[in-house]
């Protein structure tokens, strides 16, 4: 299933990938949709190209019926951000890679902060793959809107974040 989703915030791209690297912040993502930030790290500094590694327990309560009876309640998500150093405007690149633990279900995507004046786009292109027989397509189908939603919702705590600090 192909994964696109785009958004705007009304920051500069080093304010924005401050907050997306953020523990603090990351960890509100996690807790707001219902899980928990079980580790983050960052390796290297987010001045030039690093790589971000988040891994969080989901619930599965919007996964179809089916698919939570093979999953089971929870899921362990680890999803991986290989940022490159930025351009000279500011933009900013990452291949995206997210796993579940005992589940061939994946995410592989290209996230962009893409700097327009003091605004500053969040781009997300990419595809959500599963092999699982007979459900690996309605899993993917089921995990490919809710993954674009989580970006804006994303974008939407990031600007809540920013405006209350």
């Amino acid at each position: 299933m192909a994964l696109n989703a785009s958004t705007t915030l009304p920051y500069d791209t080093q304010t924005v990938l401050g907050v997306f690297t953020d523990e603090g912040f990351v960890r509100h993502m996690s807790e707001y949709v219902g899980g928990t930030l079980e580790s983050l790290t960052v390796d290297g500094d987010t001045a030039g190209a690093f790589t971000l590694t988040a891994v969080r327990t989901m619930p599965t309560t919007r996964l179809p019926d089916m698919a939570r009876k093979f999953v089971g309640e929870t899921l362990s998500v680890t999803q991986t951000e290989h940022w490159e150093a930025p351009a000279a405007d500011g933009s900013r690149q990452a291949s995206l890679e997210m796993t579940v633990a005992g589940v061939p279900l994946n995410v592989s995507a290209v996230q962009r902060l893409i700097a327009q004046g003091s605004d500053t786009v969040v781009d997300l292109q990419g595809n959500v793959t599963s092999s699982i027989p007979f459900l690996g397509g309605k899993i993917a189908g089921a995990a490919e809107p809710m993954i674009g939603k989580a970006l804006n919702v994303q974008a939407v705590e990031a600007r809540k974040w920013l405006e209350s600090r």
